[in-house]
C-alpha cells in the first residue's frame, strides 16, 4: 500500500521482497538474482548530473562486479519511460572522465510509487520527500542484507570503496576472519584475540603460523593476496 509503513532494513535482515518493472523486464527480487551477490542501489532522480555520473561509473565498472559475482540493480523514484530516455541520453549525448557512448546493461527499476524505496528505507524525510537517498545495499547469495551505506542528495559515491567492501565482505566469508581498517588484498587480517590472560603472554609477539600479538586483544596476521584470489577464484585485474 501506498502509505505503509515498513521498518527499516538492518544488516543481518533478509533482503526485503518485491516483483517490479524494470529497464530490463520484470524481475522478483531478491529470488532472480539466486546464488549471486547483488548490489542494490538507489539514486534520487533521472536527468540530474551527480546521478548520471554514477551511472556511468556502474556501467563502466558493471564487468568488474560481475567478475565478483556480483549484479548491479538500480532504482529511483521515476518511470520506465522516463528512465529510458535518461539512459539514451546517456548513451548518445553525456561525456564524462572519458567515458562517452556508455550502455547501460543492468536493470533499473520503475518505482513512481515509492513502494520499494519505502522497504529499503531510502526516503529520508529529512532529506527528501520525493527522492531516495543514495543508498547502496550490499546483499549475498543467501540474500542477507551484509552492508549498507547511505550517501546524501548532494554527493557521488565512492566507487573503489564500493568494489572494496564487496571483495571485504567476500573475503570474510571465504575465510572466516576480520578485517581491518582499510584492508585490501594482500593486507594483514585480524585474527581471534585469546581466550584467556595467560594464553595472551603465551601469544605476545611473533607466533609459528606468522600472526603477531600486540595486547591481549589485538592479534593479526598476513593473507596473501594469491590465497585471497585463489579463494574467489579470481584473477589479480577482478580485484585491482
Amino acid at each position: 500500500m501506498e502509505n505503509e509503513v515498513y521498518p527499516m532494513p538492518r544488516i543481518g535482515d533478509v533482503a526485503p521482497g518485491f516483483k517490479a518493472s524494470t529497464t530490463k523486464g520484470e524481475i522478483n527480487f531478491p529470488d532472480d538474482f539466486k546464488g549471486k551477490w547483488v548490489i542494490l542501489f538507489s539514486h534520487p532522480a533521472d536527468f540530474t548530473p551527480i546521478c548520471t555520473t554514477e551511472f556511468m561509473m556502474f556501467a563502466k565498472m558493471a564487468p568488474e562486479f560481475a567478475a565478483l559475482n556480483c549484479q548491479l540493480v538500480g532504482l529511483s523514484v521515476g518511470g520506465l519511460s522516463s528512465h529510458i530516455a535518461w539512459l539514451r541520453t546517456i548513451k548518445e549525448k553525456i561525456e564524462y572522465k572519458g567515458m562517452k557512448n556508455v550502455e547501460v546493461g543492468f536493470p533499473l527499476i520503475d518505482d513512481l510509487k515509492m513502494e520499494v524505496a519505502r522497504k529499503y528505507g531510502m526516503i529520508h524525510p529529512g532529506a527528501s520527500n520525493t527522492h531516495a537517498v543514495r543508498a547502496v545495499f550490499f546483499i549475498d547469495p543467501q540474500h542477507i542484507i551484509r552492508a549498507i551505506i547511505y550517501y546524501p542528495l548532494q554527493l557521488g559515491r565512492n566507487f573503489d570503496e564500493l568494489k572494496r567492501v564487496l571483495i571485504g565482505l567476500q573475503t570474510i566469508d571465504a575465510f572466516k576472519i576480520a578485517l581491518p581498517a582499510d584492508w585490501r588484498p594482500g593486507d594483514d587480517i585480524i585474527t581471534s584475540a585469546p581466550a584467556s590472560y595467560d594464553a595472551a603472554k603465551e601469544k605476545m609477539g611473533r607466533q609459528e603460523d606468522g600472526s603477531v600479538c600486540y595486547d591481549w586483544f589485538f592479534c593479526s596476521r598476513r593473507l596473501p593476496k594469491q590465497e585471497v584470489l585463489d579463494k574467489l577464484k579470481v584473477t589479480e585485474e577482478d580485484i585491482a
